[in-house]
């Protein structure tokens, strides 16, 4: 697509307030393939004021017809699927076959499930003798992150819509195209202007003012928990709402009974899929002493046939923060199985699949959020000692449990401190809640869990 040179804001494209912009380049060859404005505050409070005066009609429309304006956004992203996957391949770096299922698919999936909700929820129900309304919060500030750069953004503003707010939207400054072609979207299904604004720009300019505006109701967030952190404070220091996807370090936990070549092969693909740029992999995989050597064994094989199928991370910026980590992972001494620091390409922001060793639990790469195609393998003794290294980081965003009956994993899950754990290589579930324990977050998303996060309640008493 043609990146636009203005700001989608109360239902028209609109020139920048400056002239700054940035460039968006492709992290495949390092080419500069588009620029968008750089928004100031002053954008920032145009779109507040627009959503802020498109706010009263939008929360007084039925919940039917909103529905049905959702349904109709989905039907045009479904309709734009493949203009939709090749504007994430060429900002983000993802291979092509993958945007166009993740990318491309996981979002019209979210959007249409709204449009359900948004049909069949109950904003109003009797409790004894009160009646009880579920209303819009108001005006939600979205600021969303580049690694699903569709799905984040459905992910906050299909709810919002759903529940009658309207919304700002403040996207990630190195995937901003995918931004503005859902703004394409939400015009040509003809939303009512205002409901849905758009400005790009950077985080600590644009995204901190739409954080700090006045006139914003909730703060929504995906992003680093650093940052989480700092929005935080901004929104209670306000008394404003906050909904915060953060940070993760997830668990791949394989009990002894479970099929230990399977668990490991889905182990390794999790991880290296979209480049390892994904807050809920499960990064430190977890196996019992009397198996470790044959899951390492087997998780190199699996990593090195990653090889070329997976694309770059999405910049110099991030390649350097995954690079660093591996040189420290080797310094703490963990063994190097497949992979390290060196780019296998020439051009492009390209990392080896990498798989650590000997990785105890205390090392920086099993404690930090590398956001890269990295795995540490941990060995475990018993399973309280497999409990204790799962919950033993500041995170609890996801996870997955491996064991030959669904009970014996269950029972391992339900001690984990985590907002979503796979079992036995559980299937993706849009309706599901998605969010995490500790420092990962405050707040879900996805199904009626992330509808109600942008409602409030009022109740009447006779």
């Amino acid at each position: 697509m043609k990146a636009h040179h203005g700001m989608y804001i109360g239902g028209e494209w609109r020139l920048a307030a400056g002239a700054d912009t940035i460039e968006v380049v492709n992290p495949v060859d390092e080419q500069v393939i588009g620029r968008v404005p750089a928004g100031t505050s002053a954008d920032v409070g145009h779109a507040v004021r627009a959503a802020r005066a498109a706010l009263p009609g939008w929360a007084a429309t039925p919940p039917t017809e909103r529905a049905a304006k959702l349904a109709a956004l989905r039907d045009v992203l479904v309709a734009r699927k493949d203009e939709i996957a090749e504007t994430v391949t060429a900002e983000l770096g993802s291979p092509l076959p993958f945007s166009q299922a993740v990318h491309a698919g996981v979002p019209i999936l979210v959007a249409g499930s709204y449009a359900e909700l948004a049909a069949t929820y109950a904003f109003e129900e009797k409790v004894g003798n009160s009646t009880v309304y579920h209303e819009p919060v108001g005006v939600v500030g979205a600021i969303t992150p580049w690694n699903y750069p569709l799905h984040q953004i459905v992910a906050k503003v299909a709810p919002a819509l759903a529940a009658g707010c309207t919304v700002v939207l403040k996207p990630a400054e190195d995937t901003p195209l995918t931004a503005q072609l859902f703004a394409e979207a939400v015009a040509e299904a003809d939303l009512p202007a205002g409901v849905f604004n758009l400005v790009t720009g950077l985080g600590p300019v644009a995204g901190q003012a739409l954080a700090e505006h006045p006139d914003v109701d909730l703060v929504s967030f995906t992003g680093s928990t650093a940052v989480g952190r700092r929005i935080g404070a901004t929104a209670g220091a306000a008394v404003k709402r906050v909904a915060l996807e953060l940070g993760g370090k997830s668990a791949n936990v394989i009990l002894p009974s479970a099929d230990l070549a399977k668990a490991v092969n889905v182990g390794v693909a999790n991880v290296m899929s979209n480049s390892g740029q994904t807050c809920s992999a499960w990064t430190r995989m977890l196996v019992h002493t009397s198996q470790y050597e044959e899951a390492v064994g087997l998780a190199a094989a699996a990593a090195t046939k990653y090889g070329d199928r997976i694309g770059p991370v999405v910049s110099a910026k991030q390649r350097s923060r995954v690079r660093s980590y591996i040189e420290k992972g080797i310094a703490e001494g963990a063994r190097l199985v497949v992979g390290g620091p060196e780019s296998p390409r020439e051009q492009g922001y390209f990392i080896s699949p990498t798989v650590f060793a000997d990785v105890t639990p205390d090392m920086t790469i099993a404690q930090e959020e590398i956001f890269g195609p990295v795995l540490s393998i941990i060995r475990y003794e018993d399973e309280e000692e497999a409990v204790r290294i799962a919950n033993g980081t500041v995170y609890g965003l996801a996870g997955a449990v491996w064991a030959a009956e669904e009970a014996e994993a269950v029972a391992f899950a339900r001690r984990l401190d985590t907002g979503q754990v796979d079992i036995n290589g559980g299937r993706f579930n849009p309706l599901a809640p998605f969010g995490g324990y500790k420092q990962s977050g405050v707040g879900r998303e996805l199904g009626s869990h992330g509808l109600t996060e942008y409602l409030q309640t009022k109740s009447f008493q006779f």
